[in-house]
C-alpha cells in the first residue's frame, strides 16, 4: 500500500511536521499550560463578576450587613461599607490589569523600536540614548515613578504616564545588546550582501530573533507593574477612593484588620495569583521561544 505522505508536496509535510512539533513542544510545557489555565479563570472572574453582580463596586450599600462572613448572598463576604467583596475585588482586577497591560504594552513596543535603531545603527544617537538611560538606571524605579506622580498628580492615567516614562530603559537595554549580536550575524551580512534595505534588514530579519528576551521580560514587568500600581495605590498616589484597586482596598482595610482579617487577606491572595499566573507564563515562553 502506498504512504499518503509520498502522496503530499515536500513543503505540506514539512508544514505538517513543524506544527506537530510546535504542538508537542507546548504539551510538554507545564508552565506554561498551568500558566494559561490560572490566568483564563482569573480573567474570567475579572470580566464576568462586575458585569452579573448586583451589587455596586464603589457605592455603599447599608441594606447590606457590614463585615459579614461568606455566604450564598456574598461569596466573600461584605465590608465596612456592606459592599460585596468579590465584586470589589473583581473590579479591581480589571484597574490592575489594565494599569499592567497598557503600561507593559507601550514600554515594550517603544523601547524595543529604540534598541532596535540603536543597536543596529549606533553613532551619535545610541550615544546619548545610553546616557539617558544610565542616568535613568541610576535611580531606583519607584523613586523616578512617585517622583512623576507627585509633579502630575494623583490618578489612574498619570500612573500609566509615569511607567511609560520609566519603563522603556529595560526593553531597550535587552533589545539593543541582542541587536548589536545580530547585526554581525552571517545573515544578516548575506541580506546585506543581496541589496536589502536597512529597514527591511531590521523589521523582517534581526526583529524577530531579538524581540523573544524583550516579551519573555514583559510578562514578569507585568506583574511588577501591578505591585507598582498597588504599592502607589496604598500610598495615596495612585488609584483614587472609592475605586477598588488591590493596593488601595489593602490600605483601606488596615483599621480592620483586627476587627476582620479578611479585607485584607483576599487583596493580598489576589496580588500573588495574578503574578504567579503571569510568573508561570514568563517561565513557559522562555521554554517554548529559546533559540534551537
Amino acid at each position: 500500500m502506498s504512504n499518503p505522505d509520498l502522496a503530499m508536496p515536500l513543503s505540506t509535510v514539512s508544514t505538517t511536521e513543524q506544527r506537530k512539533r510546535k504542538r508537542s513542544v507546548l504539551l510538554r510545557n507545564p508552565s506554561l499550560i498551568a500558566g494559561l489555565v490560572l490566568m483564563i479563570a482569573l480573567v474570567a472572574v475579572i470580566v464576568i463578576v462586575p458585569w452579573v453582580s448586583p451589587y455596586s463596586s464603589t457605592d455603599p450599600d447599608f441594606s447590606q450587613p457590614t463585615f459579614a462572613g461568606p455566604s450564598w448572598d456574598h461569596l466573600l463576604g461584605t465590608d465596612n461599607f456592606g459592599r460585596d467583596i468579590l465584586t470589589r475585588i473583581a473590579a479591581g482586577g480589571r484597574i490592575d490589569l489594565l494599569i499592567a497591560v497598557a503600561a507593559t504594552g507601550v514600554t515594550l513596543i517603544v523601547g524595543s523600536t529604540l534598541g532596535l535603531f540603536t543597536g543596529y545603527f549606533g553613532g551619535w544617537l545610541d550615544t546619548i540614548l545610553m546616557r539617558v538611560v544610565d542616568l535613568t538606571v541610576a535611580i531606583p524605579t519607584l523613586i523616578l515613578v512617585i517622583a512623576i506622580v507627585a509633579v502630575l498628580g494623583p490618578g489612574t492615567a498619570n500612573l500609566i504616564y509615569a511607567i511609560w516614562l520609566v519603563g522603556w530603559v529595560t526593553y531597550t537595554r535587552i533589545v539593543r545588546s541582542e541587536t548589536m549580536v545580530a547585526s554581525q550575524m552571517e545573515y544578516v551580512e548575506a541580506a546585506r550582501v543581496i541589496g536589502l534595505s536597512n529597514l527591511r534588514i531590521m523589521w523582517r530579519h534581526i526583529l524577530p530573533n531579538v524581540v523573544v528576551s524583550a516579551i519573555i521580560f514583559a510578562m514578569a514587568d507585568v506583574v511588577l507593574n501591578i505591585l507598582l500600581s498597588s504599592s502607589l495605590s496604598f500610598l495615596g498616589l495612585g488609584v483614587q477612593s472609592p475605586t477598588p484597586e488591590w493596593g488601595l482596598m489593602v490600605a483601606e482595610a488596615r483599621d480592620f484588620f483586627l476587627k476582620d482579617w479578611r479585607l485584607m487577606t483576599y487583596p493580598g491572595l489576589a496580588v500573588l495569583l495574578i503574578g504567579a499566573a503571569f510568573g508561570l507564563l514568563g517561565d513557559g515562553l522562555a521554554q517554548a521561544l529559546r533559540r534551537r
